[in-house]
């Protein structure tokens, strides 16, 4: 089991009021597993996604990786997990400006004082297709080529898990569609897990599991139902 998440549950406090963003969302993912989220714009979607990323922390739960829990985990352990086990990608590219596609395919090898950061990060630019692109930097790069890019930048490190926002959200219907082949692809290749956060209903379909996010409350049923 890559990840198993029990009963979480998250608060914000906005003024003199309390929003429940979860209240008892559990999942699980298996190796070589596909599992979309969806639900309706602020049911707490890209929340679930940061606490599963380490991003923001749980107020209730508990929450396991490969077998050990995280739950409590301080953010220098999250960024160091997140350095070798948890790829994310977002809607928004965020790639560095003033970088190379290679350079920063190599930035997350270099951090983590990967000895062989340059041949890694050529090697997986050579798998999302942008083999002879590695010296462009974004600004010369297409919204599909920027997330393929994003995407190498996330399996640098060989990740167990992929997290996924929306990552074919500022893309046309044809290129969005080939960067998800390509994610599905490389996610049975490389023996990982994907968690997907979509409104997309055809997108999620593509997923082997879904489970949608109402009322604070991940559930199983029909995608319409979201």
């Amino acid at each position: 089991m890559i990840l198993e998440c029990n009963n979480l549950y998250k608060n914000f406090i906005q003024g003199t009021n309390t929003i429940n963003v979860l209240k008892g969302a559990s999942l699980s993912l298996d190796i070589r597993d596909t599992l979309a989220i969806v639900g309706k714009s602020g049911s707490g979607k890209s929340t679930l996604l940061s606490i599963l990323s380490g991003i923001e922390s749980v107020d209730k739960g508990s929450i396991k990786f490969l077998n050990e829990d995280i739950t409590h985990f301080s953010q220098k352990q999250m960024t160091e997990l997140r350095s070798h086990s948890i790829g994310v990608v977002f809607q928004q590219f965020h790639l560095i400006e003033h970088l190379s596609a290679l350079e920063n395919v190599m930035l997350p090898l270099e951090i983590s004082n990967s000895p062989d950061a340059k041949t890694i990060a050529m090697d997986l630019l050579s798998k999302v297709g942008l083999a002879d692109r590695g010296d462009h930097f974004p600004s010369q790069l297409s919204g599909g080529e920027k997330q393929r890019v994003a995407i190498a930048r996330a399996m640098s490190n060989r990740p167990k898990l992929i997290l996924a926002d929306e990552p074919s959200g500022s893309l046309d219907e044809e290129t969005g569609a080939s960067i998800m082949n390509l994610l599905f692809d490389l996610v049975e290749k490389e023996d990982m897990g994907l968690i997907l956060v979509t409104h997309e209903l055809q997108l999620a379909a593509r997923c082997k599991r879904s489970l949608i996010l109402k009322q604070g409350i991940l559930q199983d049923g029909s995608l319409n139902d979201s």
